[in-house]
């Protein structure tokens, strides 16, 4: 395993040096949150595939293909269609809007009413989102090191906290565009070829499992619609990738380089779906479906190549969970922190002189304090991550779809959707339980019959309101009038 170690240490290693490298050019706020919106195609598309493709969409995903067969790609899947969505339909007019947080988007179209609430339901979860990526290193360092999970959850949370800290989404970036590279060479390269080698190829894997191995819709049509309505849905409005659109150079960039990412994820969806059922053939008997990924890197692959497939489950755990980190610190101090103090005006720009880049930094820190020790305590992260997703969805999707494509659409109704939206979900978990798929069905109608009706009975959105949007909209705001830079004490 020396060689295994090797390859993992000086991947770290790696990482922590490109945090130190991105420190140098983050020297305002709109480097340090958003890359100075500078991002071309290339880099652009590497960063958004490697966010949205996280643990769960690498060992999660392979455990799919170990219980259902080709049909466990659905999840990753709905997560590639989601991006596709965005990228097509609504990224090119999110990147002309010059704005940091979901939430500075809802006050530019509704008239700064919306931020704190919103702030609030998107705040929990990018925080969840955090914590249950970063409890996916406990998994992959008991492979690499036989280590305790708290030690695991503590090196690996340190590490993304660390380069997080302090470069921004620079460093973010950085890492992001290494770790797209190793998780395309690790595991569409070698652990995908290996696997279906090892498991005879396709024709014995046909021969040793049951034909519904096969069946594209094995999964169940239901159990397809709620991965719609969670990751789909979840993909167009979460602050964790609304900060990669952010980054784009242009909107073009911001469409075409997303639509590249979201073609990725479907072909990344097949590749583990293939490995778990290969997976399947070599283990029939394993304890945990999620238990596959580890064993066929630890049992089948040769020295060398097995550090580098567990440094690509690495990259995809730390890409997810640092893009989930920045995105949870920017909605607690610009949506939150900053507007109860009193700080943040309508239009989300600050006047109270302060040095921003010290400022989110700090709450970049703060947060990663947090999110490793919720994620040291916590021992049920699908039941974490499903309260995320459903108040997420049921919450803001109608408000922030709403505020995008329907003019007629209200403070009000925005607020009232968020509210009856977010109580339902919780009141349907409660009674349907946690996991139930009736929660988010019923809460998002909630939503949107709140949405609409409201909005019908009260007086529509102030003209000049309007009129700045759909100038914000067509590209007509520079960023420079977007985002004046706010005057640091001395």
């Amino acid at each position: 395993m020396a060689v295994d170690y090797t390859v993992i240490v000086v991947y770290l290693a790696g990482m922590l040096a490109m945090g130190w490298w991105g420190m140098r050019r983050a020297k305002s706020k709109s480097e340090f949150l958003v890359a100075g919106r500078r991002l071309g195609p290339w880099m652009y598309s590497g960063t958004m595939a490697a966010i949205v493709l996280g643990g769960a969409s690498t060992i999660g995903g392979v455990g799919l293909g170990y219980q259902y067969g080709l049909s466990g790609a659905w999840m990753v899947v709905t997560i590639g269609l989601g991006l596709l969505a965005l990228s097509v339909f609504f990224s090119a007019r999110i990147a002309r809007l010059k704005v940091y947080t979901v939430s500075e988007m809802l006050d530019l179209r509704y008239g700064g009413r919306a931020g704190v609430i919103s702030g609030v339901v998107m705040w929990a979860y990018t925080l969840m989102l955090a914590v249950t990526s970063t409890i996916a290193y406990a998994t992959i360092f008991d492979v690499i090191f036989d280590m305790n999970r708290t030690l695991a959850i503590i090196l690996g949370g340190s590490i993304v906290v660390a380069y997080s800290t302090l470069g921004g989404m620079w460093s973010i970036t950085l890492t992001d565009m290494v770790q797209f590279v190793v998780k395309t060479i690790g595991v569409l390269l070698l652990l995908l070829p290996i696997a279906v080698v090892k498991a005879g190829g396709f024709s014995e894997m046909k021969a040793k499992l049951p034909t519904e191995y096969f069946d594209p819709l094995g999964i169940g049509g239901e159990t397809i619609f709620t991965y719609v309505l969670i990751y789909t849905f979840g993909m167009l409005i979460g602050q964790d990738i609304w900060q990669r659109v952010f980054t784009a150079r242009s909107d073009k960039v911001a469409r075409y380089g997303g639509t590249v990412a979201g073609t990725y994820c479907l072909v990344y969806a097949i590749a583990g779906a293939v490995i778990g059922t290969a997976a399947k053939v070599m283990y029939p008997k394993l304890p945990s479906a999620d238990a596959a990924f580890a064993t066929i890197v630890r049992d089948e692959l040769p020295m060398g190549v097995r550090g580098l497939v567990l440094a690509a489950a690495l990259a995809a755990v730390m890409s997810t969970s640092s893009g989930a980190l920045i995105a949870c610190a920017t909605v607690a101090n610009n949506d939150i922190w900053s507007r109860l103090r009193g700080v943040v005006k309508a239009d989300g720009t600050n006047d109270e002189p302060h040095d921003e880049v010290k400022g989110n930094r700090l709450f970049i820190l703060i947060m990663g304090i947090a999110v490793v020790c919720i994620a040291i305590a916590l021992n049920d992260v699908v039941q974490a991550l499903t309260v995320a997703y459903n108040l997420l969805v049921a919450g803001l999707l109608v408000p922030i779809l709403g505020g995008l494509l329907w003019r007629r659409g209200t403070a009000d109704g925005a607020l009232a959707a968020v509210a009856a939206g977010g109580l339902s979900v919780i009141g349907l978990m409660w009674g349907y339980g946690i996991l139930a798929n009736e929660p988010i069905y019923y809460g998002l109608l909630t939503s949107l019959a709140v949405y609409v009706v409201v909005s019908l009975a009260t007086k529509p959105t102030d003209a000049a309101v309007l009129a700045a949007w759909r100038e914000r909209l067509a590209g007509r705001v520079s960023q420079e009038e977007a985002e004046p830079e706010a005057p640091v004490a001395v």
